[in-house]
């Protein structure tokens, strides 16, 4: 079974999503909402302590496997985790909710989290539309072929610009096996920073049919402040 190969698709959605400046050469063609995105100098995560679940499920194969892990990222340490309860598939586990974790910390140690980031290097984003009260809706294409890079929606807040969800596909197959990745993550503001507070993915893999995985957060720091019980949701 191939459902193995969900675990590099899914390297996209741990990889950071950072906004950054607009080059100076065409900020004026930018529509409106998209200049106030990518000039959005709001503090960013550097520092966190989180729990995450996840889980991941091949239905036609009958796996199933999920993971409690402790996760920390520091700028001295990097991005450490350390599994403390897991159960279902061992297969599933070792071969993919595990290579997640591993190619999270894999990008962090080399430093490779802004060739995938919401930037204007990265990404074109040349349309929006109003979405639901108070969000606009940015259409993101990527500027390369990578597996890290998604071609889909960014939804942002109309006053502020600040990131609510991406949603879209891989612009690269991870693999021959995987014919497509379906990515949704989810933001909110933890002691005043935004972070990431969800994943799911839907992989489209030959001969094993759809695999499924989410991942939640729930965190103990951010950016070096403790975060209360009320806090850990989001706003």
């Amino acid at each position: 079974m191939k459902v193995a190969t969900l675990a590099l698709g899914l390297l996209v959605a741990l990889t950071g999503f950072a906004s950054g400046q607009a080059p100076e050469a065409g900020r004026s063609t930018l529509p409106p909402s998209v200049t106030r995105f990518v000039n959005n100098h709001a503090e960013s995560l550097i520092q966190f302590r989180a729990v995450r679940h996840l889980e991941a499920t091949n239905t036609r194969f009958k796996k199933h496997g999920w993971m409690d892990v402790v996760t920390e990222l520091s700028p001295d340490s990097g991005f450490t985790f350390h599994v403390t309860a897991e159960g279902g598939s061992e297969y599933i586990r070792r071969k993919v909710l595990r290579p997640i974790l591993e190619g999270e910390q894999e990008i962090v140690a080399r430093g490779e989290a802004r060739r995938s980031a919401l930037t204007l290097d990265n990404y074109e984003m040349l349309r929006e539309e109003p979405a639901e009260t108070g969000l606009v809706r940015l259409f993101v294409t990527p500027k390369r072929e990578e597996r890290t890079l998604i071609d889909g929606t960014l939804l942002i807040t109309e006053g502020d610009a600040d990131l609510v969800r991406v949603t879209g596909r891989l612009a690269k197959n991870p693999s021959f096996w995987t014919k497509r990745v379906d990515i949704v993550r989810t933001y909110g503001r933890i002691a005043g920073i935004r972070v990431p507070l969800s994943i799911e993915s839907v992989a489209q893999v030959r001969i094993a049919g759809p695999s499924a995985m989410t991942m939640t957060y729930r965190y103990d720091m951010v950016n070096g402040r403790t975060v209360t019980h009320e806090e850990t949701t989001g706003d």
